[in-house]
């Protein structure tokens, strides 16, 4: 998948760096248009986690970044005793 959360997250912090901007402050019509962008693209993410959580499923679209673990035992922290 090309784009991922990191890069919406680049592109909100875009948007606020312009709508601060002094100088040539973004506007106010399009920075809106890129938040309601953004909130389509974080509820689809919200519907692949729940996706992901009732089906046990470990592959999703990529858009959220995934490693897999080792589940833990039972009793047992991942933490490391000195």
């Amino acid at each position: 998948m090309k784009n991922k959360i990191e890069d919406l997250r680049n592109h909100l912090f875009a948007t606020i760096e312009g709508l601060l901007d002094e100088e040539k402050p973004m506007d106010i019509t399009r920075a809106k248009a890129v938040s309601n962008a953004a909130q389509v693209i974080v509820n689809s993410a919200k519907v692949e986690v729940d996706f992901l959580n009732v089906t046990g499923g470990m592959i999703g679209s990529g858009f959220i970044p995934y490693e897999p673990r080792k589940p833990a035992l039972p009793g047992r922290s991942d933490e490391k005793e000195e």
